[in-house]
């Protein structure tokens, strides 16, 4: 839109403008002398001479003076300043948002569910059992140009919308030539050069890639292909002897202790432009491995009422080391010239870690005797991300069509996660429980294919304001597959105590392995519990208009409609029939959205908006499969009986820019949620398992205020502070939920067979919602010293308790709820860059958590029941780049 530039007198006219926003300064000048003038007759003739006066927003940073919503930017200087290794670490810095299990971003207090995440304006699949969101770990901050949280829903982005939506977008093409190279090393004050739990693996394992040791054998793989069920019915004693004696033996079962490496990483960035007879053409290619490792020493517990308070009944000590790999390539091309632009982009990302872990102590149900589980896992999380993308325009720009087309891919392997349980006997000696032991593959496959067009027409209402009319439609197909098979050694004749005293190679050999001692079964898997099929279709239109009809007041509204079929159908991986039926939920949504811009001063504004969005279940949690979540060691169980959450939004904030990169934010926001998704705890036979609910209805309000303030000291003062440009940069959000449950609300449960039951035996009326924090905070206080090229920043984040999951139990005998406290982190990072024969350099040096937060997850009445609790460690990192 045009813009004038206005001084004192020009706000004080413009504010006359409001009150009668419909007139046009228009008139012509009149022929009195300006000497014979008043001064109010003087400035009158000042707004008759330029015409229509609209408000200037020197200051407002180009992405929030585009934007009619409420969002935050991460721009790469911000990204660069934090020096986050990934797009979840460098998310915690923006104003209401908190990072869960290191992955997922939860958003003004909703979890990830309520959150959707694009990729260059595309939808993303996932790779994680638990999760129809992608995990934003996967996105190394090398490959990104920006991010953009939009906190208030438009309809031009797709109607999944609660906490709001995270784009990514990557780096382009750069005008300039370049190559760069990275090498880095780091360390934990918890792993690095310690004694840590490890098992050998593969020769290839350090690559990120096996060498086809943890390969299903051969015959195992044909009995899973046919589905059939490995067992005496099905398999002769000699095939079941040749199936155990396939499965790999010591590298993946044997744990032993090694000093932990350190951390090392290395980056490759480069691209370049060049004229051509078509355009200009423009390539860019990113290219990084890194290898980090984290020991965990911590403490599990479960608890039980003893009158009316909890005392811990089982405890475990965990000792864990896990290794993680982690590879990623961005190539781009992009063909552009000055009205078309057409974009290639490709993203492939592979993060893999392996464990060792072990988890013992007096068990509850084992009497209180001492059990221990030995764990070796695998798991290896793919995306791979293909876009097409093009923008044009018409009319001298008037007309803009836009469109993308994209085909994305995850995948996650975890092959040969075994288990190995030990009782302790008379001496204090560990010996083999064999009915412990567990061997599974599991397998899921993920996948969108996903496009869209955007038409908008800009229409001009005057010489300084316009209208944007927009369209579009977008469709996406997401198919998920997800299988798991168990397989178990069974002792046939029982076990000599020699032999359950062996170590865990020698009991597991071939020797052992024949039709009287040790033989091979699978176990589980029938009726639909390992495995599912599922699909989400989505397809949408929308129209919306942009437009400052009023001046100094940018208004858009909007509808959305999308007619959504989602699935998950239980899958018998034997082949036959499930018992569970398929979850079949189709509905159509016509989704509205306003919001108000209103520049009344020289950059200042005021937003305001409201709209009304949806959030669906995720398949895992419509799938009735359990599954073993390795981060808490808790079992996760779908319910069938879901349905879609529906949500309305309403926002307002008061922004000021008053200098350049500087500024003051403040405001409020309250949600309505129908049906909002809960995590609870439910007790099947002696097993505790977590699964979902629907909740009868959920409210959120809260407020946010950030300010980002530059200082600059005149030269008389000491050199190191004269010489420097110092940021304080601080945002807080505060927010309260309530869950609302009446005396007649009923829920579906798994358990209940899909019969409705109180609301209130699960869900305590006025509880908060699950993951909401009341309080998250965020501090930056640094440098920068462009003489001496270098940079400084100390960042400080917190936040507060949160519920992951509702307690076990029902009515008055329900546990208190699971709760997690985040805490304090303080950080630290510096940077500087100098100059080597000819040759630009840059030095980094990151120190995490220097206050040492610990992971801490409880229950508590009467009692502190640490559900799972242990030390995070300080982490520290330093990095050489090289620029060509």
């Amino acid at each position: 839109m045009n813009r004038l530039t206005l001084t004192l007198s020009g706000v004080l006219l413009a504010t006359s403008a409001l009150i009668a926003p419909g007139l046009a300064f228009a008139q012509t000048a009149p022929t009195t002398s300006p000497t014979a003038q008043t001064p109010a007759e003087q400035v009158e003739e000042q707004a008759t001479e330029v015409g229509e006066i609209v408000v200037l927003g020197r200051y407002i940073p180009e992405p929030n003076r585009e934007s009619s919503e409420v969002a935050a930017f991460l721009t790469s200087e911000d990204l660069e300043r934090t020096g986050d290794s990934n797009a979840a670490a460098a998310l915690t810095r923006v104003t209401g948002l908190s990072i869960v299990e290191g992955r997922f971003i939860y958003v003004r207090g909703l979890g990830e569910r309520y959150s959707s995440a694009l990729l260059n304006g595309s939808p993303l699949p996932s790779p994680e059992p638990l999760q129809r969101v992608v995990p934003l770990d996967l996105f190394p901050s090398s490959i990104l140009d920006g991010v953009t949280v939009q906190k208030t829903y438009s309809p031009n982005f797709p109607g999944e919308f609660g906490g709001g939506v995270i784009d990514l977008h990557t780096i382009d093409a750069p005008n300039e030539p370049f190559f760069n190279m990275k090498l880095s090393l780091g360390g934990n004050t918890e792993s690095t050069g310690k004694e840590n739990l490890i098992y050998y693996g593969s020769r290839t394992d350090f690559t990120g890639f096996d060498d086809d040791t943890r390969e299903v054998p051969g015959a195992i793989a044909i009995a899973f292909d046919q589905g059939k069920q490995i067992n005496s019915a099905n398999f002769t004693a000699d095939q079941l002897q040749t199936m155990g004696q396939s499965l790999v033996n010591a590298p993946l079962r044997l744990l032993q202790r090694e000093k932990t490496p350190i951390d090392g990483g290395v980056e490759l960035a480069g691209g370049f432009s060049q004229d051509t007879g078509f355009g200009t053409l423009g390539l860019i290619a990113v290219a990084g491995y890194d290898n980090s490792w984290r020991a965990r020493g911590g403490v599990q517990e479960e608890g039980q009422f003893q009158g009316e308070v909890l005392v811990p009944v089982s405890t475990y000590d965990v000792d864990s080391n896990q290794n993680d790999i982690r590879l990623n390539f961005l190539g781009g091309l992009s063909l552009s010239n000055a009205d078309h632009e057409v974009k290639w982009t490709n993203l492939y990302v592979r993060n893999t870690t392996k464990e060792a872990r072990s988890v013992a102590g007096p068990d509850f149900d084992a009497g209180g005797s001492v059990i221990r589980n030995d764990y070796t896992e695998w798991f290896v999380r793919q995306l791979w991300s293909s876009q097409l993308a093009g923008e044009h325009q018409f009319m001298d720009g008037a007309l803009e069509i836009d469109w993308r087309a994209a085909y994305a891919k995850t995948s996650r392997d975890a092959p040969y996660e075994s288990r190995f349980q030990y009782g302790v006997n008379a001496n204090g000696d560990y010996i083999h429980n064999v009915q412990g032991n567990l061997i599974s593959f599991s397998e899921l496959d993920d996948d969108i294919v996903s496009g869209g067009v955007d038409v908008a027409y800009t229409l001009p209402l005057s010489s300084a304001r316009e209208a944007v009319i927009s369209a579009g439609v977008a469709t996406l197909d997401n198919n998920r597959e997800a299988s798991r098979h168990d397989l178990q050694f069974e002792a046939v004749n029982g076990l000599t105590d020699s032999q359950r005293l062996s170590r865990i190679d020698y009991l597991f050999s071939d020797y052992n392995i024949n039709p009287t001692t040790l033989q091979l079964r699978e176990i589980a898997g029938s009726n639909g519990a390992s495995a599912y099929d599922a699909e989400l279709k989505v397809n949408a239109a929308y129209a919306m208009v942009d437009a400052e009809i009023i001046p100094l007041v940018r208004t858009t509204v909007g509808v959305r409609f999308e007619d959504g079929q989602q699935s998950v159908t239980p899958r018998d991986v034997f082949g036959g029939t499930s018992t569970y039926e398929a979850t079949e939920i189709e509905e159509q949504y016509w989704l509205p959205s306003l919001t108000a811009t209103w520049n009344f001063a020289e950059d200042q504004q005021l937003r305001f908006g409201v709209s009304q969005t949806i959030g669906r279940p995720q398949f895992r949690e419509l799938a009735p499969q359990a599954y073993t979540d390795p981060e808490s060691d808790r079992i996760f169980i779908g319910n069938p009986y879901l349905v879609d959450t529906e949500l309305l939004n309403l926002d307002a904030r008061y922004e000021w820019y008053f200098a350049r990169q500087q500024f003051i934010t403040a405001g409020v926001f309250y949600k309505d949620m129908d049906k909002p998704v809960e995590s609870v705890i439910v007790e099947v036979g002696n097993q505790r398992q977590q699964s979902y609910l629907n909740a009868p209805k959920a409210t959120i309000m809260g407020a946010e205020v950030e300010v980002k303030k530059y200082f600059e000291f005149p030269d008389q003062t000491m050199s190191f502070i004269a010489n420097k440009r110092w940021l304080v940069q601080a945002n807080y959000t505060y927010s309260d939920s309530e869950v609302k449950v009446g005396e007649g609300d009923t829920v579906l449960t798994l358990g209940g067979a899909g019969a409705p039951e109180q609301a209130s035996f699960f869900i305590q009326d006025g509880s908060r919602l699950q993951g909401q924090s009341d309080h998250v905070a965020n501090l930056q206080l640094g440098w920068e010293d462009d003489t001496a090229r270098s940079q400084a920043t100390i960042i400080v984040n917190y936040v507060s308790d949160r519920i992951t999951a509702r307690g076990a139990g029902t009515g008055a005998s329900r546990e208190p709820d699971f709760i997690q406290e985040p805490g304090v982190f303080l950080d630290f990072v510096y940077r500087k860059d100098f100059t080597v024969m000819a040759r630009d350099m840059g030095f980094a040096l990151e120190l995490r958590n220097l206050l040492g937060t610990e992971f801490d997850e409880y229950q508590e009445r009467g009692n502190k029941i640490r559900v799972n609790n242990y030390d995070l460690g300080q982490s520290a990192s330093v990095s050489l780049t090289a620029r060509f």
